[in-house]
């Protein structure tokens, strides 16, 4: 990996995370989200990338989006889950 690049995207860290934490609004996600985001900058051909901030910020919203999908999905699922229990489970009677 190129040390510009790495010191490129160290240098965007902290508006990386700003951005990621004010869209899922918890810290450990938002960390999760810039660290997915190296993991794809450091899979990418970065010589072909033109505007590097753009294209951060741009994969940056993606993996949040994702992840809030996936939040979202799995929220669906527990409560279907709940709803499916409590009809298949004997109510107690008084």
């Amino acid at each position: 990996m190129d040390r510009d690049l790495t010191a490129t995207f160290e240098a965007s860290r902290p508006r990386l995370q700003a951005m990621a934490y004010r869209m899922l609004g918890s810290l450990t996600e938002a960390e999760d989200a810039v660290q997915e985001t190296w993991i794809r900058l450091s899979g990418s051909d970065a010589e072909r990338i033109d505007n590097l901030g753009g294209w951060l910020t741009t994969v940056l919203s993606r993996v949040c989006l994702g992840m809030l999908r996936t939040r979202r999905t799995r929220r669906k699922s527990r409560s279907s889950e709940r709803i499916r229990h409590s009809r298949d489970s004997p109510q107690k009677r008084r």
